[in-house]
Formats: structure tokens, C-alpha cells, sequence
């Protein structure tokens, strides 16, 4: 069993935000796989499913992203699956707008969600999907939080998709296959957004 859990801050006023890009993620990976992510527990949402032979169970964390590792503490304790049977989805602005990477492990980076991840599972050994949001010039808060424009839009929402790919593909055919296909840097122009 495999729990992808996509990180993001709940209510409307985030919900096109860069920094929502884990919960766009879970949407379309929701909606490939006909699951309703619409069941309160562990402090989020959730709706399972299956990826091929494997059950998976999707999380979108009702905490606010500081206090996300809360809700993905709760559903490890919970289910008691393997850390390496953890995928967590999350927007990363050290990486170009329409990229992602996939990893095996690793530390939180600047990242508040990720953060909390790591510190309430006392570990960084569970496999990651970063999506790139770019970079601003002013402030980091106001830049993830942030309204955006409808060509940037598009950009994030087809990158989410592949994001959501690249979480199926870490189900289907591993994590090291996955990195394979899917680490592959994407880079767009400011003139092109």
C-alpha cells in the first residue's frame, strides 16, 4: 500500500496558489484514477484507490502547510506502511517554473510543509515529487501565496499533471525507474509566461 500525500493550504483563498501545487497534484491524480478525495481523517482528506495491483490511499492535509507533517504522521501511525511507501507532492521555488524532480530521500530545504514532514516522522527517508514554481525577485510569502496570472497558470497546472505522473509511476514501476523518466529539466523563459 502506498500513501501519496500532496502538500498545499486548504480553503479557496489558496487554492490557485504556487504554493497548492501538491494539492493540484492529488486532484489530477484523484481524477485519472476516479478517487474522491473527500473523506475527513488524520486531519485531511482522503480517498483510496488503486494503481495497478497496489492500493494507495490520497492525502491532502487540512492543517495549513506548517503543520502538514501532523496529518502525515497521523495516516504512517495509522496504516503502519514503510516510509519508502510515502510519496509527498510539494511546490519547490529553487527549481524553474515547469519542472519536477523526483527523489528517494532527502532533507526539507527551505520548506516549511516539508519541514514539519520530516520533523513528525523523524525521518527524510520517503520519496519526494518537487514541482518548480521558479523563483521571485521580492518576498518568498507573498510570491507562494500569491495570485497568478493565467499564463502562468497554465504552466503549473501541466507540470502538477506531470507531477501526479511521475507519483503513479513511482507506484507502477518504482522509484529509481521513475527518476529516470521523469528528472528531466524543463526550463521557460519570463517571456514565455
Amino acid at each position: 500500500m502506498y500513501i501519496i500525500a500532496g502538500l498545499g493550504n486548504p480553503g479557496q483563498k489558496y487554492e490557485n496558489t504556487r504554493h497548492n501545487m501538491g494539492f493540484k497534484a492529488i486532484d489530477h491524480l484523484a481524477e485519472k484514477l476516479g478517487i474522491e478525495v473527500n473523506r475527513a481523517k488524520f486531519k485531511g482528506l482522503i480517498g483510496e484507490g488503486r494503481i495497478g495491483t497496489e492500493k494507495v490511499i490520497l492525502l491532502k492535509p487540512q492543517t495549513f502547510m506548517n503543520l502538514s507533517g501532523q496529518s502525515v504522521r497521523e495516516i504512517m501511525n495509522f496504516y503502519k506502511i514503510p516510509e519508502e511507501n510515502l510519496i509527498v507532492i510539494y511546490d519547490d521555488f529553487d527549481l524553474p517554473i515547469g519542472s519536477i524532480r523526483v527523489r528517494k530521500s532527502g532533507g526539507p530545504g527551505t520548506h516549511n510543509g516539508m519541514k514539519s514532514v520530516v520533523s513528525e516522522l523523524g525521518s527524510r527517508k520517503f520519496p519526494r515529487i518537487r514541482i518548480g514554481i521558479g523563483n521571485s525577485d521580492g518576498s518568498t510569502i507573498q510570491f507562494v501565496i500569491g495570485k497568478v496570472g493565467s499564463d502562468e497558470q497554465k504552466i503549473l497546472d501541466e507540470t502538477a499533471a506531470a507531477a501526479a505522473a511521475a507519483a503513479e509511476d513511482v507506484v507502477r514501476i518504482g522509484i529509481e525507474n521513475a527518476m529516470n523518466i521523469h528528472n528531466t529539466r524543463k526550463s521557460v523563459s519570463k517571456d514565455d509566461r
